[in-house]
């Protein structure tokens, strides 16, 4: 039944409106876009000399949500309310519309994005804003075996103040899929550069863990890497047939606090969860 149901929304999806689906453009290869001293640079990788660390005198606070595009009217007051105390916040399905990038624009934060599409000529992905830039940003794509329109990824270093260094990886799941190949490739490509980290690892995201077998493929890799999932306290993340599609994986720090609010700002309710580091 749910196999049937993905069909009719991908068909809907490629061919109501006529010739909808031809306005994506896609990119050719992933690139990291952000803005360095008024400038715009889109590269694969991005690599910076951070002035400072990403954590405050050894905690870090980190959210994590799917901001569902920015349709919701209530959309920013939600995102500052979620993220007033956050070092990190990973949002996927950004879409930087005028008043997104406004908002931006006004805003403290540094910001990363991982282009995964544009339409009508509105680029949306994955981003990060950080108070702090990362020391290298690297964009990753896995492409929609029925859409052909990819999901985006970013995977970033950022210095802490113990003198390690934090890898940060930014998901958001391939969703259109009966199969298990391509969502299990999505996260084999990431797996090279999260086995050589040696510091602390943080893996977050929309993983549309919609099913027992997708949570079985993420279960292992996570099992592999190390990572622990963070127990929340109030737990009222999104759920389809019973399994969340929100994540937070940690490795090398110490959960302080973790819980997943419930919000109308978005078909996703966020994580937030606060960490300590080790000595």
């Amino acid at each position: 039944m749910l196999k049937r149901l993905l069909v009719v929304i991908v068909l809907i999806l490629l061919f109501a409106g006529g010739g909808t689906y031809y306005s994506f453009d896609i990119p050719e290869q992933a690139q990291v876009t952000a803005t360095v001293q008024g400038k715009q640079y889109s590269i694969q990788c991005l690599d910076a000399k951070p002035k400072a660390t990403i954590d405050r005198n050894g905690k870090l606070q980190v959210t994590v949500w799917n901001i569902y595009k920015q349709q919701r009217d209530n959309w920013q007051s939600a995102l500052e309310t979620f993220s007033a105390d956050s070092d990190l916040v990973l949002i996927q399905e950004a879409k930087l519309s005028e008043s997104f990038s406004n908002y931006l624009a006004q805003s403290p934060w540094q910001v990363t994005m991982a282009n995964a599409f544009a339409f009508l000529d509105t680029p949306a992905g994955v981003m990060n804003l950080s108070r702090q830039e990362a020391a290298q940003t690297c964009a990753y794509l896995a492409v929609e075996p029925w859409l052909r329109i990819p999901k985006s990824a970013l995977l970033a270093r950022y210095p802490l103040s113990n003198g390690q260094q934090l890898t940060v990886v930014n998901l958001h799941g391939i969703n259109f899929a009966w199969g298990l190949e391509e969502y299990r490739a999505q996260f084999e490509a990431l797996s090279e550069q999260l086995n050589e980290a040696q510091g602390p690892i943080l893996l977050a995201g929309d993983f549309n863990t919609w099913r027992e077998e997708r949570m079985a493929v993420v279960n292992y890799f996570i099992a592999q890497l190390g990572l622990h999932e963070a127990t929340l306290e109030k737990d009222l993340r999104t759920r389809v047939l019973g399994w969340p599609l929100d994540h937070l994986f940690y490795r090398g720090m110490v959960l302080e606090t973790a819980k997943a609010p419930a919000t109308d700002a978005s078909d996703h309710h966020p994580i937030i969860a606060r960490f300590r580091l080790t000595k």
